[in-house]
């Protein structure tokens, strides 16, 4: 395992770098966003997501949303109709995980089989940089159903397993995940504030 340590409000080109090569490679990330620290896989490679459900001790029937790097990136893994763009347009880049149709290219193991997906485009630039070739996994980086923590110290303690790579910015702000709003219904419906 290596960590790296940045800034928040600085991308670092050969992080990035480094932590893509990890994630082509089949590695797991942990990595900051604009809510808790995530955990990233690439969604294509069956393996490193099935790492990232172990890493949690996170039910296989408990889908995981994923990271884009832009709004535009988000037709790539959804459908959207024009009401839907025009919410997603309001909200992000920010804390928010929309619930969408999902495409085909989207695998079964992201979404436990489900024909819905959630996406992400946080406000934080390291987080989208890290989905510029493909779309990421983006979980909080805790046990599932236990506490989320604030620096990568306390995470990786929580876990108790390594991961191949931590981009550490220090302690994060938030206490909370992003607030998840489902867009499949005629109504939007918030499913977690």
């Amino acid at each position: 395992m290596k960590i790296v340590k940045t800034s928040i409000d600085e991308v670092d080109e050969k992080i990035i770098g480094e932590a893509i090569n990890v994630l082509a490679g089949g590695g797991v990330v942990l990595y900051p966003t604009d809510t808790v620290y995530g955990l990233g896989a690439n969604i294509f490679d069956s393996k490193a997501v099935k790492r990232v459900f172990e890493i949690k001790q996170r039910s296989l029937l408990k889908p995981i949303s994923i990271l884009v790097s832009d709004i535009d990136a988000i037709n790539v893994v959804a459908k959207l109709s024009l009401s839907q763009k025009k919410i997603i347009e309001e909200h992000l880049p920010g804390p928010y995980t929309f619930i969408l149709n999902k495409r085909n290219i989207v695998p079964r193991g992201v979404t436990s089989g489900s024909s819905h997906v959630g996406v992400r485009v946080p406000d934080c630039e390291i987080a989208c940089r890290l989905a510029g070739i493909f779309p990421i996994t983006t979980t909080s980086a805790n046990l599932s159903d236990d506490e989320m923590l604030q620096t990568p110290q306390e995470i990786l303690e929580q876990l108790g397993v390594d991961v191949d790579l931590v981009i550490d910015v220090g302690s994060l702000d938030s206490h909370h995940a992003s607030s998840i709003v489902d867009l499949t219904r005629m109504k939007p419906k918030v499913i977690r504030k």
